[in-house]
């Protein structure tokens, strides 16, 4: 018989009930299968890590919002916004679902057109659209939002070589309270930059004023702020058709709305925190109703959303490499992801659960990625079970920014699957290869 190894114990704390001032901790239940997949199977065909996206999560969120829109305001239009998640199978989604692109680059206006969107249907933002753009995007119909005096300058040459009058926005930036203002887009309304922005564009005669447009900024739990922002825009919009005959056709609010992530400074977690939909579409109908015009005439109301659709449907898979017992007592995961593939592990408390069933009591954690680098902590201190070499981890609510603002360092960026509503699952982006990386590379002949 063989003496089996002596493993010396570890002590640790147990508050029964796990008690704060909130009531108890809720119990964690294991995560098996994601839309009646089972996580094994999905790690087993596509490796692991692994993102994980769920097409009936992200229909239903677009479905939520688009109904709740509609059911306050007659005109309405939802602008899927690229950046937060630009691979084609989501953009698929969205699009099929009647939703417009709403692009910040010529990279991702290049996206769009590569999926036949119609360039009409597209609103283009962004500080950054250079003449040769506007060139491009200006004759095919696409809207762009014009965000300082030298894009106005650039748009009115473009029109008049094409001999055309295009249709534009102008991006404003306001005060509201509980927001810190984001200043460096677009044209400030309570010193009058805006107005004057406006009033230049109109006097040009090169352009049409189509539209005003304002983002207040990232993952605003405060819904009030987007009544304080719509109302802005209605009294914006009250003063170009008194003052100067202007009738918009819409009147962009953004995006914005928190998902059900937990922020780092946040101490209740996302899913008590976050506002429902129904709050802010409340606040942001409220503020219009300060427009002053027939009915018939009001602007279409546009939303330019992205994290609030697709994060919650986003998971991370991934596998635990190792346990370590650190010097303060807490005990340490190694995973094989990342911070360079969970970008916002740097701002998020990711919620983290286990995808077999667990015992043992659980105790503080840290949970690091595979890198080189001790800044890797995909999760910092977190009450979790004993996990062995081999178990999985799930990373919940991680759909937006993470395949879009990843890393190739050190590591491969790992496969991206959907699972579809008819349980089919597939790639959606294959894993990385070292072809990948190496093919825009060059060697000079002296080396």
């Amino acid at each position: 018989m063989t003496k089996p190894l002596y493993e010396r114990p570890t002590l640790v704390r147990h508050q029964m009930g796990m008690m704060n001032k909130f009531g108890r901790a809720q119990a964690m239940q294991p995560l098996e299968s994601i839309d009646g997949v089972s996580v094994d199977e999905l790690v087993k065909t596509y490796g692991s890590p692994l993102f994980v996206f769920s097409e009936a999560d992200l229909v239903a969120r677009y479905r939520e919002l688009h109904d709740l829109l509609a059911l306050r305001y007659r005109k309405i239009r939802i602008a899927w916004s690229y950046k937060t998640n630009y691979l084609d199978a989501i953009c698929k989604v969205f699009h099929r679902e009647g939703a417009y692109a709403e692009v910040v680059s010529e990279f991702e206006y290049d996206k769009a057109m590569r999926m036949g969107i119609d360039p009409t249907h597209v609103h283009f933002n962004g500080p950054l659209k250079s003449e040769a753009t506007l060139e491009r995007v200006l004759p095919a119909g696409t809207v762009i939002h014009i965000d300082h005096f030298d894009e106005m300058a650039a748009a009115e040459r473009v029109a008049e070589r094409q001999g055309i009058r295009p249709k534009v926005a102008v991006r404003v930036n306001m005060a509201v309270e509980s927001v810190p203002p984001w200043s460096r887009f677009g044209f400030n309304l309570e010193s009058g930059q805006a107005m004057e922005a406006i009033r230049r564009l109109i006097a040009g005669d090169k352009l049409e004023l189509a539209g005003v447009h304002c983002h207040l900024g990232t993952f605003i739990t405060d819904p009030a702020a987007y009544k304080q922002a719509a109302a802005k825009l209605a009294h914006l919009a009250n003063t170009l058709r008194s003052e100067h005959g202007v009738l918009l056709e819409f009147i962009d609010v953004g995006g914005g709305f928190a998902s059900h992530n937990t922020l780092k400074a946040q101490y209740l977690p996302g899913e008590q925190a976050t506002p429902s939909f129904s709050r802010y579409v409340e606040a942001l109908t409220e503020g219009l109703s300060q427009l002053d015009c027939d009915p018939r005439d009001l602007p279409t109301l546009v939303l330019e959303n992205g994290r609030a659709l697709v994060d919650d449907a986003g998971y991370l898979v991934s596998t635990v490499v190792a346990n370590k017992r650190l010097r303060d007592g807490r005990r340490g995961l190694v995973v094989d992801a990342g911070v360079n593939t969970l970008f916002t592990s740097f701002w998020y408390n990711h919620d983290v659960v286990s995808a077999q069933p667990f015992r043992g009591i659980p105790e503080p954690t840290v949970i690091y990625g595979p890198l080189c680098m001790n800044i890797d902590v995909v999760r910092d201190t977190l009450v979790f079970p004993a996990m062995s070499v081999g178990d999985r981890l799930v990373l919940k609510n991680v759909g937006a920014y993470n395949v879009t603002q990843w890393m190739q360092f050190i590591t491969y960026r790992p496969a991206v699957v959907m699972v579809g509503r008819d349980g089919k699952h597939g790639l959606i982006r294959r894993r990385e290869q070292l072809e990948d990386i190496v093919g825009p590379e060059e060697v000079p002949d002296w080396l």
